[in-house]
């Protein structure tokens, strides 16, 4: 009888027929809660709660609402946060003076959560976009991005973060050279060894992120991002990006969107394998995926996605499913 194997090395099926084997054979991929940081957002009515629509059991909270609805989460395992403001009421205008103002939701909140969750590692997302008349991430002049005046002001309002308590600030705005801007304005404060810097070093201009602006309420008023966000089919400028913020004093790197950029996030992983990688699941992804299934299928799917990030090499992984894979984990 002829031999179905031409040596030991082709039976691969010996190593993986038991369910602890196949743990086994799936290294740094454990979904653990330090795997997980929770994105939430932040209103200037410290009593509102409001669902967001386009998003299911995602909600905009109040300080007042989100502490107790963090405490809960913090009970079951939550570790980290990245807060975004939300701005109705206080004025837009063209260099987003509300974004580091007193009045500002982020500053006015900050406190009061080291206060009640003095464990929670809180992270800041930094950008103009909300804050601005006409919607972009950075100062505009005569229609087009200013660039000194945009990295000015985003490593003024990074500053504004870590002084009100921030332990991470994140530059979501892609503006060139930001990082070190706010990397000077930490150190010349004393803050370099308190405040952590995570960037949003290759962030995609996607298509997926629709849920999310209608939440933010921050798309462009007129044009579009493309020309500081990354084209979707570019690998090199990602790594580009990724080169200059880490040259920059980046602390962490993230890649946004997720799933669809798995190969970028092995790229940067690959490259700096000694910076924690971020993947944001974004918005359009948390939409798509909701509607995957009812239940269990859809928890099934969840998991591989989250599964499939971390074998890529993501350290951790935002995401608005972060309740849901707190109560997933504990019951395993």
């Amino acid at each position: 009888m002829n031999k179905l194997f031409i040596s030991p090395e082709h039976v691969l099926q010996g190593g993986y027929f038991h369910a602890t084997l196949r743990k086994l054979q799936e290294p740094n991929t454990s979904i653990e809660p330090h795997n997980i940081m929770y994105p939430v957002f932040l209103l200037q009515d410290d009593d509102a709660m409001q669902a967001v629509s386009s998003m299911p059991n995602v909600y905009r909270y109040g300080i007042n609402k989100l502490i107790p609805a963090l405490t809960e989460l913090v009970e079951r395992g939550l570790k980290s946060i990245l807060i975004f403001g939300i701005v109705e009421t206080l004025p837009k205008d063209p260099t987003g003076s509300s974004a580091d103002c007193l009045e500002n939701p982020v500053i006015k909140a900050l406190p009061k959560l080291k206060a009640a969750l003095p464990d929670l590692l809180l992270a800041c997302d930094v950008c103009l976009c909300p804050y601005t008349s006409h919607g972009h991430c950075g100062v505009l002049h005569n229609g087009v991005i200013d660039h000194a005046g945009s990295v000015k002001r985003i490593a003024e309002v990074a500053l504004a973060y870590a002084k009100a308590g921030a332990h991470i600030v994140a530059p979501s705005d892609m503006m060139d050279n930001r990082i070190k801007a706010i990397k000077d304005a930490l150190f010349d404060n004393k803050l370099q060894n308190q405040v952590s810097v995570l960037s949003y070093s290759c962030k995609f201009a996607s298509s997926m992120y629709g849920p999310f602006r209608d939440t933010m309420k921050s798309s462009p008023m007129a044009g579009d991002r493309k020309c500081y966000q990354l084209p979707p089919g570019s690998s090199t400028l990602a790594a580009r990006a990724a080169a200059r913020d880490v040259a920059e004093g980046a602390d962490f790197l993230m890649v946004k969107p997720g799933l669809p950029y798995l190969d970028i996030v092995r790229q940067t992983k690959d490259k700096y394998p000694n910076h924690p990688l971020f993947i944001y699941q974004v918005s359009g992804e948390y939409a798509m995926i909701s509607r995957s299934g009812e239940g269990d299928d859809m928890e099934t799917v969840l998991m591989e996605t989250l599964l499939c990030m971390r074998r890529a090499g993501a350290d951790c992984i935002i995401t608005y499913f972060a309740p849901l894979i707190l109560n997933i984990i504990s019951m395993k």
